[in-house]
Formats: C-alpha cells, structure tokens, sequence
C-alpha cells in the first residue's frame, strides 16, 4: 500500500521492538516486548514519509491466526493508520487458509476491534493492571 507518502510492508520482528516497547509497556526492559514466536510471526509496519509509525504482529498456528503488539505512535494516534494497518493484515489473511482471527484485546479498547467484525468471548485475564478480552472473528 502506497500514496500520500504513506507505505504498508513486511518487516522484521527485531524492527518492532522499539516501537512495542515505547508504546506498550514502556516502563519494562526491552526484552519484555520479544515474544518467543517472533521468528514465525508475519510483521506489518505502516511507514509515514518513512517514519515506522505504526506495526502488528500476526501468529497463525493451525488454521488461526492471532494478532498481536498492535502499537501505533503516541502523537500520530487517531489519524486512522492503525485502522489502515489492521485492514490490511485482515485482507492479507483472507488469502490464507484462516478460520478464526482473534486477539487479546485490551477491554477499553474492545469496540475499536468490533468495527472489524471481531466478538468479545466470555474469556477475560489480567496482566499487571490491565484488563483484556479474548476477541475473536470466524
């Protein structure tokens, strides 16, 4: 995906890291943001005028494929690349044989995930302070 300086394209599980870390759980070493799946994940970064602005991180194991380390840049939030970057890694994972995308959504943020089609299970857990939901799409 290109135009108004704006790419979507692969990239290395190491090229994530930096943003997980700033984004997510800025306030943990680093290694805190490496998962053991790197190396099998599919890695999306969406670059602005070449600036990696906004990445996720997709894991597919048995006909399903969780995404995972979706972060956008603090200051380049609600501009709708996130929307853009989680589009198209769905429409990457049509052409796969998928049937069921799900991930571990924060709660606050679980109705953003329903604009894509994913449902909330009756599956919720904590890490540290934050509350997520098991979200999933068939």
């Amino acid at each position: 995906m290109e135009g108004a300086n704006l790419e979507i394209r692969e990239i290395s599980a190491e090229a994530t890291w930096n943003l997980r870390h700033t984004v997510m759980w800025p306030s943990k070493p680093i290694d805190y943001v490496k998962l053991p799946a790197d190396k099998q994940g599919l890695h999306l970064g969406l670059f602005v005028q070449g600036k990696l602005t906004s990445i996720v991180s997709a894991f597919i194991v048995d006909h399903k494929a969780q995404f995972r380390k979706f972060a956008t840049l603090e200051e380049e939030q609600g501009k709708g690349y996130g929307t853009q970057l989680l589009s198209y890694l769905f429409n990457e994972l049509k052409s796969k044989d998928i049937d069921k995308i799900w991930c571990n959504a924060r709660v606050d943020k679980a109705r953003y995930y329903e604009r894509f089609g994913l449902r909330k299970t009756n599956k919720y857990f904590a890490r540290g302070d934050i509350e997520y939901v098991i979200m999933e799409k068939k």
